[in-house]
């Protein structure tokens, strides 16, 4: 039996991004990370509809040696403590490696998808930035993207839904089709 699943980007859907000059960046210590103040309840709410719930992470700063990869999984098990998460799946690489897993390649996508024996086009992907948006297109899901208006550039295919919130995205879902 396939099963369903809502792929979530961590920074900007799930806790605050720190924006400066219009672009968005991941917070940088424990005391920055704030998880969004509805995003318990909105999970909840996806959790009761059957989806299982898998964040898919580029975390590049560790690659870059911004960030300790402990900084990044300490803000992890917060997530996992206070979410109602199945899945955590990050990239710690940067744009030079050239895996797989980095977004916009599908990559931790369709490793979670065999995984957890997933039905990607029943599945969705929520992220707040183009890679997001084209990681779950390319995986065969259906995008929600939360559009913030940052100054980058725009997903590659319009999406299924442009929301201004992860409380849109997940009424987007939860609509009865028509």
């Amino acid at each position: 039996m396939s099963r369903r699943a809502v792929f979530l980007d961590r920074d900007g859907v799930l806790n605050r991004v720190i924006v400066r000059t219009g672009r968005p960046y991941p917070p940088e210590s424990l005391t920055e990370f704030e998880i969004l103040p509805d995003a318990e309840d909105l999970l909840r709410r996806l959790k009761n509809l059957g989806f299982l719930l898998l964040v898919v992470t580029n975390q590049p700063d560790v690659g870059h040696g911004r960030q300790s990869r402990e900084r990044v999984e300490q803000m992890h098990a917060v997530l996992k403590a206070r979410l109602p998460l199945d899945a955590i799946f990050v990239c710690y690489h940067s744009n030079e490696d050239d895996c797989q897993c980095r977004k916009p390649k599908p990559g931790m996508l369709l490793q979670a998808a065999v995984a957890y024996e997933l039905d990607l086009p029943s599945c969705f992907m929520i992220g707040d930035r183009w890679r997001d948006a084209d990681a779950g297109r390319a995986a065969g899901c259906k995008v929600i993207f939360i559009d913030y208006g940052y100054q980058e550039r725009q997903p590659a295919e319009a999406p299924d839904a442009r929301v201004r919130s992860l409380s849109e995205a997940v009424s987007w879902i939860s609509a009865p089709l028509p």
